[in-house]
């Protein structure tokens, strides 16, 4: 794999660029800031995300993925563009060839669409690998064998459980329940029960401090600062890791039965395989408090964090692409 071979998995709420020898050297948000009066975008990425936060009315966000799936393909053309150009330098005369992840069932269309997306963005080739194959990839897992190996994945926009065996994927379940939604879930929450507004940056903030899926010993509190709906001034509000619990209960309830699902579709000597080596679990959303726990509880199956769960996804796309053309 050359220096300019590069594996990128193009997320919900972040993109990841992994080059070999030098690991993932770009992890940014996926999104732009676009200028209505001058229908222009004027910042893609973490520049996007400042400038957001910083701009008057007439520059908006947009988020052109959506579940891992193209929603706007010219932004996304303009994005991996300049995630490409800005993970091999503009000065490189050599076009990449490009390994992007995409979710598992996407439609053909789908699929011509994010390749379509890459070469636009100047990729010399590209080559698309399921998300559940390129997470097992990045944590070391070997599924060349005929033995089950089972795989969990929370990103932002979306999450799914799979088996995989032989190369391949058994059975899997994706569903449309992730990171992003657990923020905006917890908005919603603050709002309806402290009556106070709070946006989704402090809800991630709440979520990453005192957020909880399991139940623990000792709580945890937080202090923080809203808008009081009722007076539109500052407000203080103190939320416990119990009210967290009480926020997620219906969006982990849905995690857990896509693994329950997963898992009542296996053949049962796979599934065995499963019970003696437990599930992995990747993406940032599995850094949730408790999830491990929960799991582990509602399947009776021994569950492990990935060492590097935001980053598996993205070197195993590297990773993938560094087999195919070695």
């Amino acid at each position: 794999m050359a220096a300019t071979d590069l594996g990128i998995d193009l997320g919900t709420s972040s993109v990841l660029v992994y080059v070999k020898g030098r690991g993932v050297v770009l992890k940014e948000p996926s999104v732009a800031a676009y200028d209505r009066d001058d229908d222009k975008i004027r910042g893609i990425g973490e520049e996007a995300r400042i400038m957001l936060s910083r701009s008057p009315g007439n520059v908006v966000q947009i988020h052109p993925l959506e579940n891992g799936i193209i929603a706007d393909y010219l932004v996304t053309e303009q994005m991996l563009r300049y995630f490409i150009q800005k993970a091999v330098g503009r000065l490189s005369f050599r076009k990449p060839r490009v390994c992007i992840s995409i979710p598992t069932g996407l439609t053909e269309v789908e699929r011509a669409a994010v390749e379509d997306a890459g070469y636009e963005a100047g990729a010399r080739s590209v080559h698309l690998v399921e998300q559940p194959i390129a997470a097992a990839i990045g944590v070391g897992i070997d599924f060349s064998k005929p033995s089950g190996n089972m795989i969990v994945d929370i990103g932002g926009g979306s999450s799914y459980a799979a088996i995989l065996s032989i190369d391949g994927i058994v059975v899997s379940s994706r569903i449309k329940v992730g990171g992003n939604d657990f923020d905006e879930t917890l908005v919603r929450f603050v709002r309806n029960n402290f009556g106070v507004v709070i946006g989704q940056a402090a809800a991630e903030e709440i979520k990453m401090k005192v957020g909880s899926v399991y139940e623990r010993p000792q709580e945890r509190f937080m202090e923080f600062i809203g808008r009081d709906i009722e007076t539109g001034l500052p407000k203080t509000v103190k939320i416990s890791s119990q009210d967290c619990r009480q926020a997620f209960r219906e969006l982990t309830g849905r995690v857990v039965d896509a693994v329950h699902s997963v898992l009542e579709k296996t053949p049962p000597e796979l599934a065995s395989d499963v019970a003696q080596r437990g599930i992995v679990c990747v993406g940032g959303g599995c850094l949730m408090d408790g999830l491990e726990e929960l799991l582990e509880a509602r399947t009776g199956v021994n569950v492990v964090i990935a060492e590097d769960p935001l980053c598996a996804m993205a070197a195993g796309t590297g990773k993938y692409v560094e087999r195919m053309l070695s």
